[in-house]
């Protein structure tokens, strides 16, 4: 967007489109950002493609450690015609972090939104194939996140694959 009332009108067309959907807005250093009730960021995302922001170029995963509600997705959309970049912004709790997934729309969003699910635990209803998708299947656990304790499993190295413990035997 181009400047701070830019966003102000945006969000105002988005709340008057989708009722109560609109929590917040932000303009820092030239870019737009727009924060959402995780409930309505299908209809939002689908809003803003009609005015033109109709690539979505990634989905990322946050966590806001000790902050309450802790997990957070965003969504990055691209005007190509206007050249304009916009963040939508939605936060989930820890014990429900669950979100409506965009990748029926956005088909772009299915592989990462599998990602924000295997290193954060956001769970999106309606994702057509949610499961792990970098770690195994079996691993207990969601990596990115702030409190996931740092250290892991020992790296092997021919060097030492004789005194990791199970490993040679």
């Amino acid at each position: 967007m181009p400047d701070a009332t830019g966003m102000e009108l945006l969000a105002r067309e988005l709340g008057e489109r989708v009722e109560g959907c609109v929590l917040a807005t932000r303009h820092f250093r030239g870019k737009g950002a727009i924060d959402v009730r995780p409930s309505s960021v299908v209809e939002v995302l689908r809003a803003l493609r009609e005015r033109g922001f109709d690539f979505l170029t990634s989905v990322h995963g946050l966590d806001y450690f000790p902050e309450e509600p802790r997990l957070g997705v965003q969504y990055e959309l691209l005007d190509m015609s206007a050249l304009d970049r916009l963040t939508v912004a939605l936060r989930v709790p820890l014990e429900d972090p669950r979100v409506p997934s965009v990748t029926p729309d956005w088909p772009t969003a299915n592989h990462q939104e599998r990602e924000v699910f295997d290193m954060f635990g956001v769970i999106f209803d309606g994702h057509p194939d949610l499961r792990r998708i970098l770690m195994p299947e079996d691993y207990e656990g969601h990596p990115q996140r702030r409190d996931f304790p740092v250290g892991g499993e020992p790296i092997l190295f021919t060097h030492n694959e004789t005194s990791s413990p199970r490993w040679f035997a």
